[in-house]
């Protein structure tokens, strides 16, 4: 919760503001050596040769026809 001063109009920050201190471990880490992102999922799967191949052939076309649209209009 943030409360506003009377005569500064500034914002004062109230205890509920800041979270928690956490000391470091003996490693110096913070947070005891615990994963902040909770467990990891499982690992992604195989790559899409034929999504990715459509997608570079998309990006091919579509500087062909930039190309093209270019060199018709500095005629």
């Amino acid at each position: 919760m943030r409360v506003m001063s009377d005569t500064t109009h500034e914002s004062v920050a109230t205890h509920d503001d800041h979270p928690p201190a956490h000391e470091p471990d003996d490693a110096g880490h913070g947070h005891g050596g615990h994963d902040d992102h909770g467990a990891h999922g499982p690992s992604l799967g195989p790559v899409d040769w034929l999504a990715w191949g459509a997608g570079i052939l998309g990006v091919g076309a579509g500087l062909v026809v930039a190309f093209c649209l270019y060199v018709a209009t500095s005629l």
